[in-house]
């Protein structure tokens, strides 16, 4: 088997029997003493991969995955809702206990509408947001959840002046108005938190679940 050498001199390239490796002699060009390898190819040696990046330098992409580590709500938190939802049902009895079924005043109505709009639409962004990519926080999820409480609660008061009594007489009606407050909910839902359509359609119906279940409660129609 031949081995290949190059002179150090000349830069000359030729090969050499094995016979002869380990030896050394004179280059046949310039007579520049040469020392034949022992190997025809220089040993490969194989590294082990290199650490992921988790920051990069100049020219250098950084490799590390970006990894999102998911903070579940306190237990604080958590019992904060409970008491909330509870407080409110317990609210909605004592109201009715005072003025009776249906007879709440509107003013009441009106205040509980926008008091609960915010905590029910910052309750159900963390319900249904993607658990994939990290969430609103701070000042960010304050303003957006008070976009969709704005829209929510108004809505409500949209409500108060359409001919109720009427439209529950002639229930189709609802088949027209019904949509278009769904559609504004969800509208405001899918610009402020970012969700897709059905989420969006979920968060705001969650809301009128809630508030749908008080009225319930007071006595009054739930549309």
């Amino acid at each position: 088997m031949a081995i290949s050498v190059v002179c150090s001199g000349c830069k000359s390239r030729f090969s050499v029997s094995d016979q002869f490796a380990g030896r050394t002699g004179p280059c046949p060009k310039c007579k520049k003493p040469i020392t034949i390898p022992k190997k025809s190819a220089a040993a490969v040696t194989i590294h082990e991969p290199e650490a992921p990046a988790s920051k990069g330098a100049i020219g250098r992409m950084p490799t590390a995955p970006i990894v999102f580590h998911e903070k579940p709500l306190s237990i604080v938190n958590v019992m904060a809702v409970f008491a909330g939802i509870a407080g409110s049902l317990l609210a909605a009895a004592i109201c009715r206990a005072t003025w009776g079924p249906g007879n709440t005043p509107s003013v009441l109505l009106a205040v509980g509408a926008v008091i609960l709009a915010f905590p029910t639409a910052w309750i159900g962004y963390w319900i249904l947001r993607n658990r994939e990519i990290e969430p609103f926080a701070s000042t960010s999820l304050i303003t957006r959840c008070a976009i969709c409480a704005v829209v929510y609660s108004s809505l409500w008061g949209i409500h108060a002046f359409l001919p109720i009594e009427q439209m529950h007489e002639e229930f189709w009606r609802w088949l027209f108005v019904g949509p278009i407050f769904g559609f504004a909910g969800a509208l405001a839902a899918f610009a402020s938190l970012d969700f897709d359509w059905g989420t969006s359609v979920a968060h705001f119906a969650l809301y009128v679940l809630f508030t749908t279940t008080l009225r319930w409660i007071l006595g009054l129609p739930s549309f």
